[in-house]
């Protein structure tokens, strides 16, 4: 990728729902630009293309009209299998609901990622116990999902989530089952994965003191951009 281009690039980004007169214009000609470091808070009323426009930067669905790019490539142009290995190889995911498998331990769920790309066992419980640490969570390795707090539960979400060490980490109101303190400490640990490791994030909130930990928060209505700023004091919420 050159130096001079974003890590992701939208123009021109539309996504319709349906046709004729029930068609719902989810995305209308969306243009944004995230560099590759940031922390960029995604906002915005129900309905108002957040989600719909986060999955898009997840290939986990594509436009109806316009372009994105990641790392210079198109993404519209690449088929099925080709935006399987990207979302593989650079993103990672974090969920409301922390989807973790019930009966399995934090290591064995933080692994699943690398098992689907078919790196071996030793491997596996190296990097998944690298991630658990990172979280905050060494010695919990063997603890199953109901024996950890909600917070726990987050942060192997979240371990999962980096365990491949993906280019973007894309966090869907990752708060959004947490109390206040819990959601301050998983908010802290995504500002010090920003800040140490580079890692870009990209969440969707509609929490304002949540979005404040972010660098950049970027505001949407009616399925267009209704505003773009830099926060300044990102990160001391």
């Amino acid at each position: 990728m050159s130096d001079d281009l974003p890590l992701i690039r939208l123009r021109g980004v539309c996504k319709q729902y349906g046709s004729g007169a029930a068609a719902i214009m989810a995305l209308d000609h969306v243009d944004l630009d995230i560099a590759a470091g940031e922390f960029v808070a995604i906002m915005g009323p129900s309905g108002s293309g957040k989600s719909t426009a986060m999955n898009i930067l997840g290939c986990l669905d594509t436009p109806s009209a316009g372009q994105y790019w990641f790392e210079g490539r198109e993404v519209g142009r690449l088929t099925r299998d080709e935006r399987a290995r990207l979302r593989r190889r650079a993103l990672g995911f974090v969920f409301q609901g922390f989807n973790l498998l019930p009966r399995t331990s934090a290591q064995e769920n933080v692994e699943l990622p690398l098992l689907y790309r078919g790196e071996s066992a030793a491997r596996r419980h190296e990097l998944a116990a690298q991630a658990l640490a990172a979280v905050g969570l060494a010695g919990r390795e063997r603890h199953t999902p109901s024996e950890l707090s909600g917070g726990q539960q987050q942060r192997v979400a979240i371990a999962r989530a980096i365990v491949a060490q993906p280019a973007v980490l894309l966090a869907d109101e990752p708060t959004g089952n947490l109390d206040t303190q819990r959601s301050r400490e998983i908010m802290e640990l995504l500002v010090h994965l920003n800040r140490e490791r580079g890692l870009t994030v990209l969440m969707v909130t509609h929490e304002a003191d949540m979005a404040a930990y972010a660098g950049r928060i970027v505001r949407f209505r009616d399925g267009r951009v209704e505003s773009d700023a830099v926060h300044e004091a990102a990160g001391l919420a």
